[in-house]
This record gives C-alpha cells, structure tokens and sequence, in this order.
C-alpha cells in the first residue's frame, strides 16, 4: 500500500465522528465497513474508499469544521459518550455536531474539560509524557498543615508507583491548590486518602494555557483562536510514547481524572 493510505481508526477519527479509542471499540464491535464489506483492526483507508459506520457513511475530514468547547463540568454529569447513561457529558451539552470529550473528570467533580470534534488533537493533549498542565482547586475534610503540602508535592505511592512531585499551595484551613502533569486514575482523591483526608470539593480551574474563569457551571464556550493556536504549539512537540498507569478492570466510565 502506498503512502496514501492512512489506518481505519485514524481516518474515522479526522473526520470529528470520534477518537481514535472510541473507533477501535466500533471497529471491535463490526459496525464499521470499507465499501461495504465488514473489516477488522488494523485496516486502512485509500483514496475513493467509503466508509461506513452501522451502515451510514462518513464524511472526509475536509467536510468538518474544528470545535474546540471548554465545558464548567457540574458535579454529577459523566464524561461519557455513551448516550445510554442519562448522566452523560454529550446529552446535557446538547451541541448540534458530534462532539466527544478530552479526557476525563469524575462525576463527582467539577470544572474544567475540553469537548472537541478533533480525534487527532485528543490523543496529543492526553499523553502525560508531554508535561501539559492541569490546576484544580480541593477542599478536605480537616485541617491542612505544611507536612500535608510537603508530602502531596513530593510524591505519594499509589497504583503501583509514584506520584510526580507537582505544585501544591495550601490556601485555606481545608484547600489547596494542585496544578498536576499526569492524570493515574482518581489521582487527587487517592492521594490524598493515602494521607488519611477525604476529597469534599475537587474543581479543575485550568487545562494547559486555558482557564475556567468566571464560566458558570453547566455552561461552555468556544476556544478562541489565541486558545487554540497556543494549544496547537504546546502540543506540537508532542511524543509518541504514553505514560501507562498498571491495567485495572474494566473502570468505570468516569474512573479516569480527578
């Protein structure tokens, strides 16, 4: 095959139909067809191919425009896609495209997530090796002191290895400030029930160079240009490789973030 074919999952992912993951669940479940004809993983697109999902085609790329949505997420809404969860983040939106989230914030925290149409952009802005930044604002269920903020910063085992040393601010009897770089599995609420405290409040106030700011809860809005062309030169150095936490069973759809 010549350089003009591309992976299935990557094509279907540039056309904003979903991510790269979420096509290789449709590819898994033989809902996809190349012409017709079902296909298997590892299959790959050429030109004047049609593709075709539960029997309906998809269009090019080029026939999709990038969104690119920052979301207050309200305690209780599910980063899912799954339409059958009536929790799910793509229902109480509402937005007339397809759209999918960038990553995950647990359904019992609130703040900041990103919803775009741009399979390509997802897998970038998620690889924790890249250092991309994310800042949330907790509240406990006691009293801080400089000891907890020494440890949080430092590291705390969990899952197998260890936290990276991250910023941690104290600034309440009860709240601090986290800006962290990789995203283990309920990273905050592990971390800090490894210290004998219990996450009340967890808000994600930024991702990267993009801030909650007075964005109501339950409320979005488009990335600016200057937003997103920022975005575009932090991930352009992106690597290739991710940073894997050890396998869990089967998590729950809102068991990734914090």
């Amino acid at each position: 095959m010549g350089d003009e074919y591309i992976s299935l999952n990557k094509y279907i992912s540039s056309t904003g139909f979903c991510s790269r993951r979420e096509a290789d669940k449709l590819i898994e479940q033989a809902r996809v067809t190349i012409n017709d004809e079902l296909v298997l993983p590892g299959a790959r697109v050429g030109p004047g191919d049609k593709v075709a999902i539960d029997g309906e085609p998809i269009k090019g790329a080029s026939a999709k425009r990038p969104i690119y949505i920052a979301f207050n997420k309200p305690v209780g809404i599910t980063s899912t896609t799954d339409l059958k969860d009536p929790t799910n983040i793509i229902s109480y939106i509402g937005h007339p495209k397809r759209i999918f989230p960038v990553g995950r914030l647990d359904k019992d925290s609130d703040g900041l997530i990103f919803l775009t149409n741009d399979g390509d952009i997802v897998n970038k802005i998620l690889r924790a090796a890249n250092n991309h930044e994310k800042e949330y604002i907790v509240t406990v269920d006691k009293a801080i002191d400089g000891d907890f903020v020494a440890r949080m910063s430092n590291g705390i085992p969990m899952l197998g290895t260890r936290t990276r040393q991250c910023f941690v601010r104290q600034e309440g009897s009860r709240r601090f400030r986290i800006i962290l770089t990789q995203g283990l599995n309920r990273q905050i609420r592990r971390m800090c029930e490894y210290l004998g405290y219990r996450v009340q409040t967890l808000t994600r106030v930024r991702i990267m160079n993009v801030q909650l700011g007075n964005l109501a809860p339950g409320k979005w809005r488009y990335l600016t240009p200057a937003e997103t062309d920022k975005i575009t030169v932090l991930i352009s150095t992106s690597s290739k490789t991710t940073e894997q936490a050890p396998k869990k069973k089967k998590p729950r759809p809102q068991g990734r973030g914090n």
